[in-house]
């Protein structure tokens, strides 16, 4: 029994916190994609700075003596952090994207333009923090929740920190809000009408700039939510979320560009696989010693943990061999 539940906290509980990030993360690339059409690079550079701007944030709330012992006072500061965070994108989109777009250039170079942007936001970011390594939690406590198993032969405990369950919930209803957003409001219908047929949407009467707007607002705002939460699980750095970029890609291609609820999907997909892939599966195997006619190995990770990344990559292959346009059919990719 303890060994199932050595599994639950190592997979389950790592696949579905793993799984909100990269899903957060891949609903902003998709919807750029999907309105914009051209692949964001500097996403996860602005989940870096979103971060930070909750970090600095939450520095500020604490002098000033406003905490609570109920949540983490990152997680307070996150909404003004994600308005913060999306006033900023709107700002990047003014001053990079648009006159480029004015212009009439192609996706490569949009693409180009968003790696340059990615290296201007690293620079500013170490211009200002150093190279250096920063905690949320210096001077409050992260709490680990314990939930004892009511099974005979359990002695272990199902184990997450208070992050990550706000984590989970944040991302549930980011979510559904968001779904009520694109299938209820106006501006949502058109959105996806965009999305589907620029030029027809444009036809039809529908403000592409105010669409655009709004794209890079959530994508922003999303972005913040992202980068926070990944920096209130681990550690805070100018390079956070720079390593994990392309799995977030992975996973908005293969839930299919362009679909929210595909990206979704892929983010969990891929989480869960990661987690799954660096698990020693002989942990579970001990129990059957006397049974199985084999010597059960000290190791049984499909992946060593360095190259868990590569995991996303098989995955994505396999899917686009399967189905090119992922899963919930998106743009060509």
């Amino acid at each position: 029994m303890n060994e199932l539940i050595f599994f639950f906290n190592n997979v389950i509980v790592a696949g579905v916190v793993l799984g909100s990030i990269y899903a957060v993360g891949a609903i902003g690339v998709t919807l750029i994609f999907g309105i914009l059409r051209f692949a964001h690079f500097a996403h996860g550079d602005m989940m870096t700075m979103g971060a930070f701007i909750a970090f600095l944030l939450a520095i500020a709330a604490t002098a000033l003596g406003i905490t609570t012992p109920v949540v983490p006072t990152g997680f307070l500061v996150l909404p003004i952090a994600m308005v913060i965070a999306a006033v900023i994108a709107l700002g990047l989109d003014k001053g990079f994207y648009a006159p480029l777009r004015k212009r009439g250039a192609r996706p490569v170079t949009m693409l180009i333009a968003s790696i340059g942007v990615t290296l201007i936001i690293q620079g500013i970011i170490r211009l200002f923090f150093g190279s250096g390594t920063y905690s949320f939690f210096e001077t409050e406590q992260k709490q680990l929740i314990r939930i004892p198993v009511p099974l005979e032969g359990a002695t272990r405990t199902i184990n997450f920190t208070q992050p990550q369950l706000l984590m989970v919930l944040c991302t549930a209803v980011a979510v559904l809000a968001l779904h009520f957003f694109l299938t209820r409001s106006r501006l949502g219908k058109a959105m996806r009408a965009m999305a589907d047929n620029a030029d027809l949407a444009q036809v039809s009467g529908i403000n592409t700039k105010l669409v655009v707007r709004v794209t890079w607002i959530i994508a922003g705002s999303l972005a913040a939510m992202a980068g926070t939460m990944l920096a209130l699980d681990v550690n805070l750095k100018p390079d956070l979320a720079f390593n994990i970029v392309l799995p977030i890609f992975a996973a908005a291609i293969v839930g299919g560009l362009g679909q929210s609820y595909g990206a979704i999907a892929g983010g969990f997909l891929i989480g869960f696989a990661e987690t799954m892939a660096i698990f020693n599966w002989s942990v579970l195997l001990r129990p059957l010693a006397g049974v199985i006619p084999f010597e059960i190995p000290a190791t049984l990770a499909i992946v060593p943990t360095e190259y868990k990344l590569t995991v996303a990559f098989v995955i994505l292959v396999v899917v686009l061999l399967w189905r090119p346009t992922g899963i919930f059919k998106g743009a060509s990719t």
